[in-house]
């Protein structure tokens, strides 16, 4: 539980939009690294997956849920983001508007602290799709009203006969198992 917290005491809400930048490398944690020495915060959804140890024992270790998103922090104006971004060595690509527009596609500061919230590794009951994956799931936009995941909004969507809340970002999308009682149609807010 105190792990709980501390997760939920550093993702802050500090009305800052978010890009989201497709790598075409396997070396995430060093792209990371590269916008961290350049200031900027980065995120990866990350979940505990239950690995071999040296000695042949399980142990428990935070790996990338995927390996070609790294979503950083918009803190400095596009040009200059635009600029460190062709500085690195590594083969990137930050999503557009659409395939004609030159435009970042950014992602709102409400939208980005929800998804991080919902990404906390402690969290077991939790599904992770791709945006494909995401956008065939039919379910209401809804606004959850009692429980843990109070204020929350997304979609609400059934699966294996269990109902999640589902909120998507450019790439990938993250479920949430919650109770359809707990949740109202958005327009009753």
């Amino acid at each position: 539980m105190a792990e709980t917290a501390r997760y939920i005491d550093n993702v802050i809400d500090d009305g800052a939009s978010w890009y989201a930048v497709r790598l075409f490398t396997i070396r995430q944690e060093e792209v990371r690294n590269f916008f961290t020495e350049h200031g900027l915060e980065c995120f990866v959804p990350e979940q505990y997956v239950d690995v071999e140890g040296c000695d042949g024992k399980p142990r428990r270790v935070l790996r990338p849920v995927v390996r070609n998103l790294v979503f950083v922090k918009q803190s400095v104006e596009d040009k200059a983001f635009q600029k460190i971004v062709q500085e690195t060595d590594y083969k990137i690509s930050v999503l557009k508007k659409s395939k004609e527009s030159r435009e970042y596609a950014l992602i709102p500061h409400e939208q980005m602290y929800e998804f991080r919230l919902m990404c906390n590794p402690e969290v077991t009951m939790r599904k992770f799709l791709s945006s494909e994956e995401a956008r065939m799931k039919a379910g209401d936009e809804v606004l959850v009203k009692f429980g843990p995941l109070k204020g929350m909004s997304g979609r609400l969507v059934r699966s294996s006969k269990k109902y999640y809340l589902l909120k998507e970002v450019p790439g990938i999308g993250v479920m949430l198992k919650v109770s359809r009682w707990c949740c109202v149609p958005m327009e009753e807010k």
